[in-house]
Parts: C-alpha cells; sequence; structure tokens
C-alpha cells in the first residue's frame, strides 16, 4: 500500500470514528433538552463560544438575553465535533480527486459524502433556527447515520482490499447468495425505518407516553391518536422544544415505534440466523453474531429505559446502541459482497 493510500484510509477511519461521537453527542444533547441552548448559528448569540456569549450577557450586550451555559456548552460541542467532521470529509474528497488514479476511495463516493455532510450541516442550521422542529431533527438524524453508515462501508472496503481470507471466502452453497443478500438489505431498510421512527418518536418528546412494559399505559392496545401523531408540517414559527402534541398522539407515536421494534427484530434474526445456517466463512459469520449481539444489546438497553424511568445516561445509551446496530448490519450486508 503507497503512502498516499495509507493516508486516505488513516483519514477514513478518523472520519468514522468522530462521525459516531457527533452521533452519540448530537443524542445527548437533544435529550437533555440542549437544542437550543444556542438560538443562532453558527455562533452562540453572535459569539464563538459560550463564554464569549456569557460575558456579552454579563456586559448587558444581549438586550436582557439569559445565556444557559451548560445546556450551550453541550450544544457548541457538539458543533465544534461536526464541523471538525465536515473539514475531515472535505480533505478526503480534496485526495480522491487528487489521487483518482490510484483508486484508492472512489471519486463519487467521496464526493456524495462530501454533499451528505454539506446537506448535513444545513439541517443542523435549520434544527436551531427552526426551533426543534420535529421533520428537521429527524432527518438530522438520518443523514448523520446516513453519513456514519457510508464511512463505516468504505472503511470496510479498504481494509477488505488488503484481506486475502476475504477474497478466498468460501461460496454460498448453490444459488443462496442473491436471495440471502435481500433478506439482509431488507433488514437494513427495517431498521433504517425503525431509527428514523425512534427519531421522531424523541424529537416530540414521546418517549414517556409509554411508562410501562411491555403494556403502554396499563393497556396492551391504549388510546391513541393517530391522526395527529405524524404530521410532518405544522408550519414555521412553532417552538417545539418540549413538544406540542397532547398524550393520546404522543403515545400513538410511542406504541408504533414499540411495534416498528418488533418488526424490525424479527427481520434482523431472520437475516442473521439464515448467514449463520448457510455462509461458512469467518467474516459473515462474524458479521451476523455481531448483529445478534448488538440486536440483544440493544432490547435490554430500550426496556431497561423504560423500567428505570428514562434516565439521560440510558436514553443516550440507546441512541448509541441503535448506531452501532445500524454498523452491525451494515457489516453484515457488506461481508455479502465482493471485497
Amino acid at each position: 500500500m503507497t503512502s498516499r493510500a495509507r493516508l486516505l484510509r488513516s483519514l477514513v477511519v478518523a472520519a468514522f470514528a468522530l462521525a459516531f461521537i457527533v452521533v452519540v453527542l448530537g443524542a445527548y444533547v437533544r435529550l437533555s433538552n440542549a437544542g437550543l441552548g444556542c438560538p443562532d448559528w453558527p455562533g452562540c448569540y453572535g459569539h464563538l463560544t459560550p463564554s464569549g456569549a456569557q460575558q456579552a450577557a454579563t456586559d448587558g450586550t444581549l438586550n436582557g438575553a439569559t445565556v444557559e451555559v451548560g445546556k450551550a456548552w453541550k450544544e457548541m460541542t457538539h458543533r465544534y465535533a461536526a464541523e471538525t467532521l465536515g473539514l475531515i470529509i472535505f480533505v478526503i474528497a480534496a485526495l480522491a480527486i487528487q489521487y483518482r488514479r490510484e483508486r484508492v476511495v472512489p471519486v463519487p463516493y467521496a464526493l456524495g459524502l462530501l454533499a451528505l455532510v454539506i446537506t448535513q450541516g444545513i439541517l443542523g442550521m435549520l434544527t436551531v433556527t427552526w426551533q426543534l422542529k420535529p421533520l428537521i431533527v429527524t432527518a438530522h438524524l438520518v443523514f448523520g447515520l446516513a453519513t456514519l453508515s457510508l464511512l463505516w462501508w468504505l472503511a470496510m472496503t479498504l481494509w477488505r482490499r488488503r484481506a486475502s481470507a476475504w477474497r478466498a471466502a468460501t461460496p454460498f452453497l448453490g444459488s443462496s447468495l442473491p436471495r440471502t443478500r435481500r433478506f439482509a438489505l431488507i433488514a437494513l431498510v427495517a431498521l433504517a425505518l425503525q431509527i428514523a421512527l425512534g427519531g421522531w418518536t424523541s424529537s416530540n418528546y414521546a418517549a414517556v407516553a409509554c411508562p410501562d412494559v411491555p403494556k403502554c399505559q396499563g393497556a396492551w392496545w391504549p388510546t391513541m391518536d393517530g391522526s395527529n401523531a405524524f404530521v410532518l408540517w405544522r408550519g414555521q414559527g412553532v417552538n417545539y422544544e418540549g413538544g406540542v402534541l397532547q398524550q393520546e398522539a404522543r403515545v400513538a407515536i410511542h406504541f408504533t415505534h414499540r411495534l416498528g421494534a418488533l418488526l424490525a427484530t424479527a427481520l434482523l434474526l431472520l437475516a442473521a440466523i439464515r448467514v449463520m445456517r448457510i455462509r461458512s466463512d469467518r467474516f459473515a459469520r462474524r458479521a451476523a453474531q455481531c448483529v445478534l449481539a448488538a440486536l440483544v444489546l440493544q432490547l435490554v438497553i430500550g426496556i431497561s429505559m423504560v423500567h428505570y424511568g428514562f434516565p439521560l445516561w440510558l436514553a443516550t445509551a440507546h441512541s448509541a446502541g441503535a448506531a452501532l446496530l445500524l454498523l452491525t448490519v451494515a457489516a453484515l450486508n457488506r461481508a455479502l459482497r465482493p471485497a
């Protein structure tokens, strides 16, 4: 491997690690109600740091605005990390173009990543300026996880080029490979939809709508308002901090999220078990085992979160667990394709 290839691979791995941190930080900011800790963008009350904003408030130059320094630092730390990630991806795209003859990173792939992270930046701005509109918050989460997944896919691809064992993997029995790929892809799509539904649950402050498990509000089929639960656009000028939906609509969102979890769990189990039954190479089997382990972990965290009254650390771990599960399912799909 040339020094240029090593440099690009190191940058991809660094970007992937930072993207995971950014995703978890974003969840922590959202769940700790710090999303409007700095109500403007890209600065904080017109300053680069919350400390500068706090000093301005002390000096009386913020027109009476009150700076909640703790929330502001949470929000700005997330922004600093996201901006650093954007810079690294920009460098990856620039080097991919410069070293395109070596084909280390495909130029269209690198430019797609760059376009995705720019879109993420725009969504981050709208999240603040449109006062936590659930559609934007959920899209921000989905695009963030898409960025993480594409970096992970690229990192696995670059690593597999060096792993001769993957290139010489034992083939599937008969014609089972196309069907197994479809199972894995369907499981990935189902998980992505479930994560988006989880983002909708969080952004509408519906996580606490069902404080019991396995029942919801003491019933197997609680009273719900589905007509208002999934209205994507309610106009602008509404501050969504704390949520605007009535309890029955929040129950509908939470209950739908639980039903989605059952469906996604079934499809993930089906895909992973199928791979373990008919695929003999160790990489695909290991990916399937990781899917099962991450799935069990996520289910335990989800149930514990309800049981213990939705503590912040468990809610954040639930978001991190969703990202981890997504990465394992992406790895399973990658293992079923050529090196």
